[in-house]
This record gives structure tokens, C-alpha cells and sequence, in this order.
């Protein structure tokens, strides 16, 4: 049964990570079960600390990736039209697919701004800095992902051996 867990682990793990980059999976979270999964594992190493570390950074990340573009398209000066328009775009992209998750944030603040009659160059500046949040958000995530895959694959692998 513990060669089960560790195979689900492993692939929780490797769609956590998946996560990081493809917007629609939520990748900390998933990968967060992956650690979980190891739980189930007689002679497992998972200590309470690594589980409590990781839970809090996944919900933190998981929190912060949602909200970072309009926080920062309101940071870089954009108007509540431009704060609204991130969020609108954001929700209608994730019908969209990657790609509307990528560009929905950018296109909803770039016309936000637009509408409520602010200059094209300020409107442009505040879509790139929502664009700028989900760029660093996604490489947070690619390093959460990768340090949980490798916890995972480490602790399979002592588990095996015993």
C-alpha cells in the first residue's frame, strides 16, 4: 500500500508543480497534498515543522497570486477603473485558459484605466505591472513547486529504503 501513497505523492507533486505555470491548477496547494500523502507511509521523516512551514507558505502563495496584479496595478497609480478592470479581466480569463489568465489581468487594467480616461502611456504602465505580478508569482510558485517535489522524491526515496 505505501508504494501507492509514494506513486500518488510523486504525482501530486509533479502537478503541483505543473501548477506554477499553468494558472488554472492551484500548484501550492496540490503540491501541499503531496506532503500530506507521505503521512500515510509507515517509517516516514515528515516532521510537524516542514508540514506546518509548507501549509503556510502554499495558503500564503496561493493568497498572494490571486490578489498581487490588482494590488500592484493600484501600487503602480492606476485608478479603481484600472484595479476593476484587473480583477474583471482575471475572472473572465480563467474561462480563457492559460492564456486569459496570462493577459486577462494586463488587457482588463490596460482598458479599466482607458475607460475611466487616463492616458494611454499610464494605462499601458499600470497593465505591465499586473503583468510584472503574475511573472513574479508564477517563479514563487516554480520555487515552492520544485522544493516540494524534491522533499517529496527525497522522503519516497528513504521510505523505499527502509
Amino acid at each position: 500500500m505505501e508504494i501507492l501513497y509514494i506513486i500518488i505523492a510523486v504525482l501530486l507533486a509533479i502537478v503541483g508543480l505543473s501548477g506554477a505555470v499553468l494558472p488554472v491548477l492551484p500548484g501550492p496547494p496540490i503540491a501541499f497534498v503531496a506532503l500530506l500523502m507521505l503521512l500515510l507511509c509507515d517509517g516516514n521523516d515528515v516532521s510537524t515543522m516542514q508540514l506546518v512551514v509548507s501549509g503556510v507558505l502554499a495558503v500564503v502563495i496561493t493568497v498572494v497570486d490571486y490578489i498581487a496584479p490588482v494590488w500592484l496595478a493600484k501600487k503602480s497609480g492606476g485608478s479603481k477603473g484600472g484595479t476593476w478592470g484587473a480583477t474583471i479581466g482575471l475572472l473572465l480569463g480563467l474561462f480563457l485558459g492559460p492564456i486569459g489568465i496570462i493577459l486577462g489581468p494586463f488587457l482588463g487594467a490596460y482598458v479599466g484605466e482607458l475607460i475611466v480616461k487616463t492616458p494611454k502611456e499610464k494605462a499601458f504602465e499600470v497593465a505591465a505591472m499586473t503583468f510584472v505580478a503574475f511573472m513574479l508569482t508564477t517563479g514563487i510558485k516554480l520555487v515552492y513547486g520544485i522544493a516540494v517535489m524534491w522533499m517529496v522524491c527525497k522522503e519516497a526515496w528513504e521510505i523505499l529504503l527502509k
